[in-house]
C-alpha cells in the first residue's frame, strides 16, 4: 500500500555567534507577533462580537525591525494561533483560550518552511533562510527521493540548539499478517508487564537524579534573579533535567523498538495519562514513567513496519478479570492487592500479567473478530 508520509529528523545545530542573536531575534518576533495578533484578536471580539483575520504584515510597516527575521516564522505563528483560536471556538471545553507567551516560560523555537531550495544540508551545514548555513552534527543522511517541508529551529533551556527538519515521501507500507500478539499492562515502577510474564525494569531516571536536582535547585533559589552566577547554576539545573529526559527518551525507543521487532501486533489500554499524572501520589512517578511517549513510540514504529497497535477500553476489567476462566474477582480492585487465587479455578494470579494477558486477549478478539 502506498501513501504519502512524514518522517522528522533532529539534528544538533552549531551557530556562531552571529547567527545566535539572529536565533534569538526571531524567537523574540516570533513570540512578539503571536501575542500582539492574539491580543488585537481579544479586543476586536470585544468590540464587534465577530473574529478578527490579522496577519504579520499589517504591523511590519509599524514595527519595522520584523522585516529582519524570517516572514514565514512569523506567518507559521499566525497560522498556530489561528488553528488554537478556531479550536476554542468549535470545542472550548476541550480546547482551552490561547494564552499569552513569556519569554522565560515559552520554549524558544521557530517553524520556516522549504519553497524552491531554501533549506537544505550539504557538507555538513544547513541552509536556513536569513541565516544562511549553519554547522550540524548529521548522524544519519536524509535520502534523496526525500523532500524537505519545513525544519523547526529550537534552543533548550541548557543553551542547545537543534534543528527537527520535517520531510514527506512516497511509503510502500507492506501489511504483516498477524501471527504473534502481545499485551502490555501499565505499571507505575516497571513501565508495563508483558503478558509473558516479562517486564523491562524501567530505571527511573528522574528519581535516579532527584537529590541531585534538590540540592541543585536549592542553591539556585537562593542566588540573586538576574545574576550572571544564578544564570550558571540555572543553566546545571536544566542540564540534569535533559539528562533525564534524553536517558528516558533512549530507553523508551530501544524498547519499543525491540517489541516491534518481536511481535505482530502490540495491545495496550487506552489511559488517560494526564489525569493520572495530575493525581496527588502518581505525579512524579507517571511523568517519569513516559508511559505516554512509549505508546506514541511504539505506534510509529509498529505502522512503519505494517504492523498494528490496539488500544483497549480503559474501563475494561483486564485487573479483576480471570485470564484462564473468566471470573471477575472484585477484591482486585483494590490497587495493593498485586496476587491473588481465583475462587472459581483455583489459578494463581500475578495481578499486572493477568491483567497483560486480559488486555492481549480482548486485543485479539478486536482484531480477529
Amino acid at each position: 500500500m502506498r501513501k504519502i508520509a512524514n518522517k522528522a529528523y533532529k539534528f544538533r545545530i552549531y551557530p556562531d555567534a552571529e547567527q545566535k542573536v539572529l536565533f534569538a531575534k526571531t524567537f523574540g518576533c516570533v513570540r512578539f507577533i503571536y501575542n500582539k495578533m492574539l491580543s488585537d484578536k481579544i479586543e476586536y471580539y470585544k468590540l464587534t462580537g465577530e473574529k478578527l483575520n490579522n496577519t504579520p504584515a499589517q504591523y511590519k510597516a509599524e514595527f519595522v525591525w520584523l522585516k529582519e527575521v524570517d516572514s514565514l516564522a512569523l506567518a507559521n505563528a499566525q497560522m498556530n494561533l489561528q488553528k488554537a483560536y478556531n479550536n476554542f471556538f468549535t470545542n472550548p471545553k476541550k480546547f482551552g483560550f490561547p494564552k499569552f507567551k513569556f519569554k522565560r516560560k515559552s520554549r524558544n523555537s521557530y517553524t520556516t518552511n522549504n519553497q524552491k531550495g531554501s533549506v537544505k544540508i550539504e557538507n555538513g551545514y544547513l541552509q536556513l533562510p536569513k541565516t544562511g548555513l549553519v554547522r550540524i552534527k548529521q548522524h544519519r543522511n536524509i535520502p534523496a527521493d526525500y523532500q524537505i517541508k519545513s525544519v523547526t529551529v529550537s534552543m533548550t533551556a541548557s543553551g542547545k540548539y537543534y534543528a527537527s527538519i520535517l520531510c514527506e515521501y512516497e511509503n510502500q507500507v507492506q501489511q504483516t499478517e498477524l501471527h504473534t500478539f502481545i499485551g502490555l499492562d501499565f505499571s507505575m515502577h516497571e513501565l508495563y508487564k508483558d503478558s509473558n510474564g516479562n517486564e523491562p525494569a524501567y530505571p527511573r531516571y528522574y528519581r535516579q537524579s532527584e537529590k541531585k536536582l534538590q540540592k541543585a535547585q536549592r542553591k539556585l533559589s537562593l542566588m540573586t534573579i538576574g545574576s550572571a552566577n544564578r544564570e550558571k547554576q540555572r543553566i546545571k539545573v536544566a542540564k540534569l533535567h535533559e539528562k533525564a529526559a534524553n536517558q528516558r527518551k533512549d530507553f523508551l525507543h530501544k524498547q519499543s523498538r525491540q517489541i516491534t521487532n518481536a511481535y505482530d501486533c502490540v495491545c495496550i489500554e487506552n489511559l488517560d495519562m494526564q489525569a493520572m499524572s495530575q493525581t496527588l501520589h502518581f505525579g512524579k512517578s507517571v511523568s517519569d514513567n513516559g508511559w505516554g511517549m512509549f505508546t506514541e513510540f511504539l505506534r510509529y514504529k509498529l505502522e512503519d513496519a505494517g504492523k498494528m497497535l490496539v488500544k483497549i477500553d480503559r474501563f475494561f476489567a483486564s485487573s479483576q478479570t480471570c485470564s484462564c476462566c473468566g471470573y471477575k474477582n472484585p477484591a482486585t480492585k483494590d490497587l495493593s492487592v498485586k496476587e491473588w487465587i481465583c475462587p472459581e479455578c483455583g489459578t494463581h494470579h500475578d495481578r499486572d500479567v493477568n491483567a497483560a494477558i486480559n488486555i492481549r486477549n480482548e486485543g485479539m478478539r478486536l482484531v480477529l473478530a
